[in-house]
């Protein structure tokens, strides 16, 4: 499974951004979907994450800020960020377990980095 990322960039202080992920390949069964993020010099942290079903967890520090979801047609997940704060500038990854049809064993995979400047 290949991810590409997409929808980082530079935005001001309180305002807002929205990430997709697209998972790509055939024959397979995404089940969990994720957004990670890593600020120079610190460990990678998961900022969101939402199962196949839908039910969804989020990292202290952005609740009721961001938003997760996912297009299961599309394989995708979006990330929508509101009221962004300088520290959560960071480079953003998108992560998925996934299976291959009619099979138990588990793959993740992870896309490239996409890069998210708040400024003051």
């Amino acid at each position: 499974v290949q991810l590409q990322a997409s929808g980082g960039g530079l935005v001001q202080a309180g305002g807002s951004l929205r990430l997709s992920c697209a998972a790509s390949g055939s024959r397979l069964s995404i089940n969990d979907m994720d957004w990670y993020r890593q600020a120079p010099g610190k460990q990678r942290e998961l900022v969101a994450g939402v199962s196949s079903g839908g039910s969804t967890n989020y990292a202290s520090s952005v609740k009721g800020r961001f938003t997760i979801s996912r297009d299961n047609a599309k394989n995708t997940v979006y990330l929508q960020m509101n009221s962004l704060k300088p520290e959560d500038t960071a480079a953003y990854y998108c992560h998925a377990v996934w299976s291959k049809l009619f099979s138990v064993r588990k793959y993740d995979s992870w896309g490239q980095g996409t890069q998210v400047t708040v400024s003051s």
